[in-house]
């Protein structure tokens, strides 16, 4: 469950990596790198030419870190075969970049869980995280109420709820559908192995979405069951 930290109004919070202060721990680390770990992990498999100018950089200089998270088997590279001509490559994290990505607190809290679970089984692991959710909750609520006026769309408070997830490491972004859906989208888990295994800290994260932004949201995508991303769709198309 996040932490909701508050900013200064008008702060503008960047997505990523930098949000969180963790950084891709590649010995010898360029920028670039990082920048491509995490376009790779917003976007799914790139071709080199597609994250060159995703990114402002040169091909060359982009296919030279890529070559280099290869070989630390960090990206995996794929042909994909499309019509006549040549073939293309396109890149994509491993799940060795996992890691790389911010974490929190995964150690300490997969032991305290594992000594709850001694102590009272299941039932008092979800009461754990209800009981976190609520006071999160709160708090969320609060980050809200000095954000945003009272009156503040769903899409606005949705907007909100996605810069706090991505100030907690889940690189979040709330995404206006053509038909006017609002959905929050977390390309990251920040808490990947407590959430694959204790549902009830997935179902906690729903819940507080549900208590935020109302009883609609639903989850669409799910990583902890397979899927690339987390999706949360906040109700219905707006009017």
């Amino acid at each position: 469950m996040p932490e909701p930290q508050h900013s200064a109004p008008g702060a503008v919070t960047s997505p990523g990596l930098a949000a969180t202060g963790g950084s891709a721990t590649v010995p010898g680390a360029s920028s670039l790198r990082r920048e491509l770990l995490v376009r790779l992990r917003r976007d799914g498999p790139s071709s080199p030419d597609h994250l060159a100018a995703a990114l402002g950089a040169s091909r060359t200089g982009v296919l030279q870190q890529l070559r280099a998270l290869e070989a630390a088997n960090l990206v995996r590279r794929e042909t994909v075969r499309h019509g006549v001509g040549r073939p293309r490559h396109v890149y994509d994290v491993t799940e060795h970049a996992q890691d790389l990505f911010p974490n929190a607190y995964d150690g300490l809290a997969t032991g305290l869980l594992a000594a709850i679970r001694a102590v009272g089984g299941e039932a008092l692991v979800d009461d754990v995280f209800e009981a976190r959710r609520r006071a999160t909750t709160e708090r969320v609520r609060e980050r809200l109420a000095e954000q945003l006026p009272a009156d503040a769309s769903v899409e606005d408070r949705a907007r909100e709820l996605a810069v706090i997830q991505d100030e907690q490491g889940y690189l979040a972004e709330a995404v206006l559908g053509s038909d006017g859906t609002v959905r929050i989208v977390e390309h990251n888990c920040a808490i990947h192995h407590v959430a694959t295994d204790v549902k009830a800290a997935c179902r906690a994260e729903l819940e507080l979405f549900r208590a935020v932004l109302g009883p609609d949201v639903e989850r669409e995508t799910h990583i902890a069951a397979g899927d690339r991303c987390c999706t949360y769709r906040v109700g219905g198309p707006s009017d």
